[in-house]
């Protein structure tokens, strides 16, 4: 039974990745926007923004790798929607296969062309003058929780993909998440941010995700920081794959 699972789960996942080879232009979408900012704000603002010591584009890559990620969640939404709008999942659904891996396959396609705009943007980050004093085992921390945060996102956008009316509406919903880094430490620190600003900031959670990243990169003490990020990761993939998984049984 497990193994038929998995046999299904591939399957669907290479019907996905297909989508995305025929189609590098969504990646590629992905990892422009991203890297435009990462260069007006270490070239244009960075000059007149006070993170400490360190060339800015180390502390600006966390943030914009979550950026990257939310705007590579709105594909995933839309790959969904496309689905059910031309009935593909009821065609799927007379087939001897297990329900849940049509939703699965377009969750891990997720996780891998997301991963795909992020070594991109990292390779350009290490261009512009990043770098890392981490060893392996923080790198593989960093990695871990961008998984984590990929997986989250994409069971959002499952909910997204599945509920909407619309093309628009499919994607919209990730235009909130993608302006979250903005109102964080992302870009700068939440002490120079407005009492309720900084009260919000310092309370959502990208914040804690990319403190995480940000000391996991410097080679500094996490402390509790891995905890919380880690926490609001398996929280939200917990509580969006609940919902998802209503609206797919609503719906289809």
């Amino acid at each position: 039974m497990e193994k038929a699972i998995f046999n299904d789960m591939c399957v669907m996942l290479g019907r996905s990745m297909r989508h995305i080879t025929r189609s590098m232009d969504t990646i590629i979408s992905v990892t422009i926007m991203p890297i435009a900012l990462m260069l007006l704000f270490v070239y244009v603002f960075g000059g007149a923004i006070h993170t400490g010591d360190g060339h800015y584009v180390n502390y600006l890559l966390p943030g914009i790798l979550l950026i990257a990620i939310a705007s590579g969640i709105s594909y995933t939404a839309f790959r969904l929607f496309t689905d059910v709008q031309r009935g593909i999942f009821e065609r799927f659904h007379t087939m001897p296969i297990s329900r849940s891996t049509l939703l699965w396959g377009h969750v891990l396609t997720s996780l891998v062309s997301n991963a795909i705009s992020v070594v991109v943007i990292i390779l350009v980050a290490l261009l512009m003058g990043f770098r890392s004093s981490a060893g392996l085992l923080p790198w593989l921390g960093v990695a871990g929780i961008l998984l984590l945060f990929t997986l989250a996102l994409s069971w959002v956008a499952a909910i997204a993909g599945l509920s909407a009316k619309t093309v628009d509406g499919a994607s919209a919903f990730s235009y909130p998440i993608i302006f979250l880094p903005f109102i964080s430490s992302a870009f700068v620190p939440t002490d120079s941010m407005p009492l309720v600003v900084r009260a919000f900031a310092e309370n959502q959670p990208v914040t804690g995700i990319v403190e995480a990243i940000r000391a996991l990169l410097s080679g500094q003490p996490v402390g509790n920081g891995i905890w919380i990020a880690l926490a609001w990761c398996v929280g939200i993939t917990l509580l969006a794959y609940f919902f998802a998984m209503r609206v797919y049984k609503n719906r289809v």
